[in-house]
């Protein structure tokens, strides 16, 4: 429990900054830091049975048929992470209160952030792969709301636009890696992945797997290349940049290579795409890191440098390369969040980000200076700092490698000019901005950050300071539960600051030597890199889409030519071409079943049934007429479900087909009572032949069928319907009961379908016409005398069998939906005998807040099971013995019923009624009938 609380609890918090929106800036952020602090507060509670090697375990069943429950565990590795996640998430909250203007919503602000904290923390502790996928998605959702935070700037809306479809896109690829994953598994629970390890790796799906689950991860966390979307997302507020590059989002995709590296690593396919996949994205982001003049831009490729060092470590695979890479997500979690939030400080007091303004800050903010050059130094992995140590590891096991055969010497080189590049950007971004001249063109007159704004990045570079003189005093109890996850071996390791002299701190001098000398010469690198063309990847990415939408709008263009016919002749040729093959495989087309012989009602029955058929087809350029056809076949296919002994059906059919009918009646009042006849000769045989050929086809597979033996679920749903949900009417207990969750659903989409349908209704403005066909205008009288006297009459009658049917419907035919439908039926009755005001004066009543509180009756019913120990939706019954009614059936069955029956009545009306009322807001139309 107290697992997955700590996942939760941001997301059920998030909507407490919301609802405070006008509280004070002191009372969010101490509301927001609150349940960041209890998240942390829970992971401690857990961090010694970790350490101990325990994994502890939440587990909900949700579909365990499916193999998809709500499953969590904190392993090593995921402990690393939830300390990442909710410790730099505490500081980022209590920063971000000095960073955000008067004018920005913090509300929304702390809700995304925390929705967005939630979401990391649901991926790294996911022990279901299905689950790990949900929150990898909310968290491409959540980004997308805080890049896009200030949405009133054009580069935000972008930014937001392009992380939300590189990550998505990479999302859809990680979900069918993982259902491959799971189904040579068995599974999608982790723990079982993990035993099946070395299954999947000889399976043939393998190499599908690993490039769908690579793709997701390298599209996350911005690896070539896929990179340009992270330096457009520097358009959101520093706070995010900040959390987003540390730890958060960016190394979500780190986490995943991570998590499965037991189970896909330790191939030739995994060394070589992970390993140059790293390779190429370090170079990459630290040469164009160089090359920024805005100050998170510096940070935003060095950010993809670093992610390319640590997929590079990964890829490599070794037990020493999987530690230095451990220890180098903490080591860049801290360093980077500190950067960040000194270039925010830099940006609120001076009010420009451009490197090429900023210069001499040292005498107006010399503690903002010391913070950045700490930070700085140890983001270029200078002595007796943290990113020093995790430098010497990645320099060692690139050095030691030897994947490439004889060019494998070409991996410590490329990692020394990766470093020498590290050294110079970093050495740009204290020399360039805090030593010089004093700038004179800038915004605002720089001065020293508030203490509070200052104190997250005091305490993150004494963590730099700390971790670079004590290692193992300050990281043992995190790395080492880690490491034994990721390698799958216990292995002791040590991290010492001083190795001797030996290869690696030669290429570490090397680098250190190196960078000075490319930041010096950093004038001719800025040269030789404006003779390039260099298009912005923002812009790349728009022109794609806009061909993209281009391509789209023209394809659709050919294929939406309007007409019905060809739509729908075009989906029955597909069936065609699908079905026809594989009923020619069939040896036999009778079975050894024996049919039931024909009788005289079945007979007469079908031919009515046929006739009407033909007369709608056939008279369809007659509206109205083929309508009554129409009305005729859904009363003769009642007849059938009586004829058959299906009462439940036959009910609700008749009462469909009456509100249907009203529907179209009034549908049709706003439309030509006659077409002119378009369709050609060519196009009539083209119908009628395709509309014979699937008619035969439907009729061979049902003779098929129907002459075959087979077993069908109805069985169990005879035997269990009393027993199991107390009702002898199997219908309506398979409705409510054995399959509520689809009703639920099925009342959910249609009440989302009615708001719908209302709100269009409500902006549409028809013309109606002011005759009818013929030419003859309405009368006058609108609601005759007889009609009105016979209506009211009817209302209680209606009423009073829609009770009946109600509550008789567990043991009997009925039930709440074939209710609601008559007491919609007779509201349209009243409706059309009186008119919408008549109505308004005596029932005003709205059908949107009857339809929602029909679903959330429906929903909370289901929820109630919980309460109880329960399953989502689970019901029960007694029985119950009252004075003068006797014994009698109490079932929670009744609740969700009435759920559906508030859902069918308002989502009816709103439907209906508002269909009506269109004749009494419009002009009536003299033109064209």
């Amino acid at each position: 429990m107290t697992l997955a609380t700590l996942v939760l609890l941001p997301f059920a918090g998030a909507i407490l900054p919301l609802l405070m929106r006008q509280h004070s800036r002191v009372v969010l952020t101490g509301i927001t830091l609150a349940i960041a602090a209890v998240s942390f507060i829970l992971m401690l509670t857990l961090l010694p049975q970790t350490v101990a090697g325990e994994v502890p375990l939440s587990t909900y069943a949700w579909l365990p048929d499916l193999g998809l429950n709500l499953s969590f565990r904190l392993d090593g590795l995921s402990l690393l992470f939830v300390t990442l996640i909710s410790g730099i998430g505490l500081l980022i909250i209590f920063y971000a209160h000095y960073y955000l203007s008067a004018k920005d919503d913090a509300g929304r602000f702390y809700a995304c952030l925390l929705l967005f904290m939630g979401s990391m923390l649901g991926i790294v502790t996911a022990n279901n792969m299905i689950l790990m996928w949900l929150f990898w998605e909310l968290t491409s959702i959540s980004s997308f709301l805080l890049i896009g935070y200030w949405f009133h700037k054009s580069e935000a809306r972008r930014g937001a636009r392009m992380a939300l479809a590189v990550t998505g896109a990479g999302g859809l690829a990680l979900l069918a890696g993982l259902l491959l994953i799971g189904n040579i598994a068995g599974s999608y629970e982790i723990d079982a992945v993990f035993a099946a390890a070395d299954t999947i790796r000889e399976h043939a799906w393998y190499i599908p797997a690993l490039l769908l689950v690579l793709l997701g991860a390298f599209t996350k966390s911005a690896q070539f290349p896929f990179q340009f979307w992270l330096p457009h997302a520097m358009s959101a507020p520093t706070p995010v940049s900040a959390y987003l590059h540390s730890a958060t989002m960016v190394k979500a995709g780190i986490f995943l290579l991570a998590r499965f590296s037991p189970v896909l690593g330790g191939t030739n396919e995994w060394f070589v795409l992970v390993t140059l996949t790293g390779l190429a994205t370090m170079l990459f982001g630290a040469y164009f890191a160089l090359l920024k003049t805005d100050l998170k831009g510096l940070l935003a490729f060095s950010t993809i440098s670093h992610l390319g060092l640590i997929t590079m470590l990964l890829g490599i695979g070794t037990h020493g390369a999987q530690l230095a890479a451990l220890f180098h997500i903490l080591n860049h979690a801290t360093f980077k969040a500190g950067l960040f939030m000194v270039a925010g400080i830099v940006d609120h007091e001076t009010g420009s980000r451009d490197i090429r303004k900023l210069s001499g800050l040292r005498k107006a903010m010399p503690y903002t200076m010391i913070l950045a050059l700490i930070a700085s130094a140890a983001m270029a992995g200078l002595p007796f700092l943290n990113g020093f140590l995790s430098k010497e590891m990645f320099f060692a096991e690139a050095y030691e490698q030897d994947l490439f055969g004889g060019l494998s010497w070409l991996v410590p080189v490329l990692a020394t000019l990766g470093a020498m590049l590290s050294v110079a950007y970093s050495i740009r971004f204290v020399q360039d901005v805090f030593f010089g001249a004093p700038s004179k063109d800038l915004p605002r007159t720089p001065h020293e950050a508030p203490l509070g704004m200052r104190a997250p990045v005091i305490l993150l570079a004494m963590l730099c300071i700390a971790v670079g003189l004590a290692p193992m005093f300050f990281t043992e109890s995190l790395l080492t539960p880690a490491i034994n996850v990721v390698a799958g071996v216990v292995q002791p390791f040590s991290i010492y600051l001083w190795h001797g002299f030996n290869i690696p701190l030669l290429m570490s001098a090397l680098a250190v030597a190196g960078g000075i000398v490319i930041y010096l010469s950093r004038n001719e690198l800025f040269t030789f890199n404006r003779k390039f063309d260099h298009r912005d990847a923002k812009e790349t990415f728009a022109s794609i889409v806009s061909g993209i939408t281009a391509w789209s709008d023209e394809t659709m263009q050919k294929i939406e030519t309007g007409s019905l016919q060809r739509y729908i002749a075009a989906v029955l040729v597909l069936v065609l071409i699908f079905v026809i093959p594989e009923l020619a495989q069939i040896e036999a087309l009778r079975g050894e079943r024996e049919l039931l012989p024909i009788d005289v009602v079945s007979v007469v029955g079908a031919i009515v049934l046929i006739l009407a058929s033909l007369g709608t087809a056939i008279l369809h350029r007659q509206r109205l007429t083929s309508l009554m056809m129409l009305s005729v076949v859904g009363l003769m296919v009642s007849m059938a479900f009586i004829h058959f002994s299906a009462p439940d059906l036959a009910m609700t059919q008749l009462v469909v087909e009456v509100v249907s009918i009203i529907l179209m009646i009034l549908a049709l009042f706003f439309m030509p009572q006659r077409i002119p006849r378009a369709s050609s000769g060519r196009r009539v045989a083209r119908d009628v032949l395709l509309a014979g050929l699937i008619g035969g086809i439907v009729g061979t597979l049902n003779y098929a069928l129907l002459t075959r033996e087979f077993t069908s679920i109805s069985e169990f749903f005879l035997l269990n319907s009393k027993p199991g949900g107390g009702g002898t009417n199997v219908v309506n207990v398979i409705l409510v009961d054995f399959r509520g969750f689809d009703t639920l659903g099925e009342i959910t989409v249609l009440a989302i379908a009615a708001a719908g349908i209302h709100k269009l209704l409500n902006n549409l403005r028809p013309f109606m016409p002011s005759s009818d066909v013929d030419g003859r205008a309405w009368h006058t009288i609108k609601h005759p005398l007889l009609v009105q006297v016979v209506s009211q009459a009817l209302l209680p009658l209606a009423l009073m069998v829609s009770a009946y049917i109600f509550l008789r419907g567990h043991n009997l035919p009925g039930g709440g939906f074939i209710a609601g439908l008559i007491t919609a039926a007779a509201m349209i009755l009243q409706y059309i005998s009186n008119g919408v005001e008549w109505l308004k004066e005596r029932f005003d009543y709205n059908y949107q807040s009857l339809t929602a509180v029909g679903v959330m009756i429906a929903l909370f019913t289901g929820i109630g099971s919980w309460f109880f120990g329960a399953n989502f939706l689970t019901s029960s019954f007694t029985y119950l013995d009252w004075p003068l009614v006797g014994k009698f059936e109490v079932a929670t069955a009744i609740l969700f019923d009435l759920g559906v029956y508030l859902t069918v009545v308002g989502a009816t009306l709103m439907i209906l009624a508002n269909f009506g009322q269109m004749t009494t807001r419009h002009r009536p139309r003299q033109e064209g009938y």
